[in-house]
This record gives structure tokens, C-alpha cells and sequence, in this order.
């Protein structure tokens, strides 16, 4: 398969923008741009809409949403409670690939919530996003929010290009979803989650923004997946989530070779590796015409970039599964580690 190129870029016309604006002003769902997915946005004080985006997505109603707003945007509409920490934070992160959970201002509706009495926000850096944004606030007198879960089918893989979305949603029954077309994103996977409404820093998502550079702004550890048993629900961090419709399977990479060499004759298969690992692939292994080679990039980023992308171009590879080598077990390889893991986990026998 042909290697991805650099994540591309495109400012829509002032007038579709505009547009787009307008159609989330009237209750409409617009897809649109930023830096890290796709999202499927809605009047975030609109539950009608809001509960639109859960329907068009069929999201269960209790797993909450992220309000996005642009730079001028005040988080303290949103929350009543925007501590130091969180002023902190978004100082170093905002705008950027960073949502932070603080308790949900009372007028406010609960069902971006999920029903919690917190609220996720984000500023996000697409320069697509940012115009959107301001223009819908204008049009709300100042303090507009978009609710934005990645535009796709609940659990399914997250889209980073706008035709992606149109694949995702084209022949839904009763479902209307207008796409504003910003190029691709060049993050590639969700922000990162910070819960702050309880009185200390939780990690309840990775993502671009590290634990680490979080414990750098704040001064301390954010508590870690695992570490925290009251956190509240969040944005995709279901155990099985961003799944292809392809069978994915985890393997380590002494387990690809015997792996592939049992597979009944004729059956195509994917295996995505380091190219050490395929490189160590026996001969007629290495050059079966059953078997789609992907070479796995070297960084975490240009993987996480690309993730997505190479999972729906997998899905249309014609592939009974794919066998994906298990990443290395390191900070910097984590953000991308946990979308792979969840994606594999909707295919783990019983």
C-alpha cells in the first residue's frame, strides 16, 4: 500500500464557513476540522441538537460529549469552578489537542454531560476550526460552544478527512450531516483528557499532550488510567472503541511469522510491522501475494497521524483481518498504544 503523504491543509471559502455557522445556529449537524479528528458538531446548548449528535452517532446517552469554543471564548460560562490548575493549563496548551473536565456550570444543559455534573471543553488550533467557532459564537451573541465527538458511528474508527465522514454517514436513514471540508487533521488521534473537577489533576485519556508536560505546567503527576477508580465517564475511553470493520488482532513481533504461516491457503491478511519484523520474514511469507505488508512508522506522532487513515484503508483491502505488531511499552508510544488497544479489544474471543 502506498505510503501516506503529510496531512493537508485547505481554508474553505468565508462563505461556506458562514454557512456552516448558520446551520449549526439552526439546530443542523455540521461536520467539521480540527487538528486532532473530525468532529460531528452540534449546538452544545441545544439539546435537541445535542441529542441529534447522539443519535446520528448511536452514542449512549450517558457517555458525554466535549464543548469546543474559539480563543476569545471564556470557559467560565461553561464551568463555575475554572480553578488555577486549569487557567494553567490551558495558558500552555490552549489552543491545541488538550480537553480539560471541570464542573458544569448550573445553565448548562446536563446532556452534553452525559447526565454528570461536569463539562469537557476544548479550544482547538485548526485555523478551519477557530473561524467556525468565532463565527457561530457571533451569531450567539458571544459565547457559543460546539459539541464535538469524533464524526463517525459510535466505537467505530474516528475519520480525519472530510471524505471520511461522508463515507461514514452517506445512506443513513433520517440522518443530515453537512461537512466543512478543512483538509486533514494533523494530530490524528483524540485530545488528550484532563479531569480537574475533583480537586486533583487525572490523565483520564492519553494523547498528544503528555503526562509528563502536564506534571511540568502543574507541579505534580496527573493520576493515571488505572490509578483512579471515581474518575468520571469521558470521551472514548470504553475498553473497546475506534474499531475498522476489518478484524484486528495485537501480536508481538516473534508472534507475526508463525502467525501468518498458518493461515489457510488463499486467505488475504494484512500485517502491519516494523520493518525489522518484516524483514525477519520467511521468504515465501515475505513474498506472498496473500499477505499486504505495511511498514509501521518509526515515531509515535507519524503513526498516531496516520493511524486512522490506515485502518479505513484496510477496510477496503479486501483482508479477512489484520495482525498488528504490539508497540513498544514506553511513555512516548502510549497515546497512540491505547487507541490500537481498544481498537482490538472489540475483536477479543471470548
Amino acid at each position: 500500500m502506498t505510503s501516506p503523504q503529510a496531512p493537508r491543509i485547505v481554508m474553505p471559502p468565508a462563505d461556506a464557513i458562514i454557512l456552516a455557522a448558520e446551520q449549526l445556529a439552526a439546530g443542523e449537524l455540521v461536520a467539521f476540522p480540527t487538528e486532532t479528528v473530525y468532529g460531528l458538531g452540534g449546538d452544545a446548548e441545544n439539546p435537541a441538537a445535542v441529542a441529534a449528535i447522539y443519535a446520528a452517532k448511536g452514542r449512549p446517552a450517558n457517555h458525554p460529549v466535549i464543548v469546543h469554543f474559539s480563543p476569545e471564548g471564556d470557559p467560565g460560562y461553561w464551568s463555575d469552578n475554572v480553578t488555577p490548575a486549569a487557567r494553567k493549563l490551558m495558558d500552555a496548551f490552549w489552543p491545541g489537542p488538550l480537553t480539560l473536565i471541570l464542573k458544569r456550570a448550573p445553565h448548562i444543559p446536563d446532556i452534553v454531560s452525559g447526565g454528570q455534573d461536569s463539562v469537557g471543553v476544548r479550544c482547538p488550533s485548526h485555523p478551519v476550526a477557530q473561524v467556525l467557532l468565532r463565527e457561530f459564537a457571533q451569531i450567539k451573541g458571544g459565547q457559543g460552544g460546539v459539541a464535538g465527538p469524533s464524526a463517525n458511528r459510535f466505537g467505530r474508527v474516528s475519520p480525519t478527512a472530510a471524505q471520511h465522514v461522508r463515507d461514514e454517514f452517506a445512506g443513513l436513514p433520517g440522518v443530515t450531516v453537512h461537512v466543512l471540508d478543512g483538509g486533514e487533521a494533523a494530530v490524528g488521534i483524540e485530545s488528550t483528557i484532563v479531569d480537574l473537577s475533583r480537586g486533583f489533576p487525572a490523565l483520564l485519556r492519553p494523547g498528544h499532550i503528555s503526562p509528563e508536560q502536564i506534571a511540568e505546567v502543574l507541579g505534580e503527576m496527573p493520576r493515571l488510567p488505572g490509578q483512579d477508580s471515581g474518575a468520571p465517564r469521558a470521551a472514548g475511553t470504553l475498553k473497546a472503541h475506534y474499531a475498522p470493520r476489518t478484524p484486528l488482532y495485537l501480536c508481538d513481533a516473534g508472534q507475526v511469522a508463525p502467525a501468518l504461516a498458518v493461515r489457510p491457503d488463499g486467505e488475504r491478511v494484512a500485517v502491519v510491522a516494523f520493518a525489522s519484523t518484516l524483514a525477519a520474514l520467511p521468504a515465501d511469507v515475505a513474498t506472498s501475494a496473500d499477505i499486504v505488508k505495511i511498514v509501521l512508522p518509526g515515531t509515535p506522532a507519524a503513526l498516531a497521524t496516520d493511524l486512522y487513515a490506515m485502518l479505513r484503508r484496510l477496510d477496503r483491502a479486501n483482508v479477512t483481518h489484520i495482525l498488528f505488531e504490539r508497540l513498544p511499552d514506553t511513555p512516548e508510544w502510549a497515546a497512540v498504544g491505547d487507541r490500537l488497544g481498544r481498537a482490538a479489544a472489540a475483536f477479543e474471543r471470548a
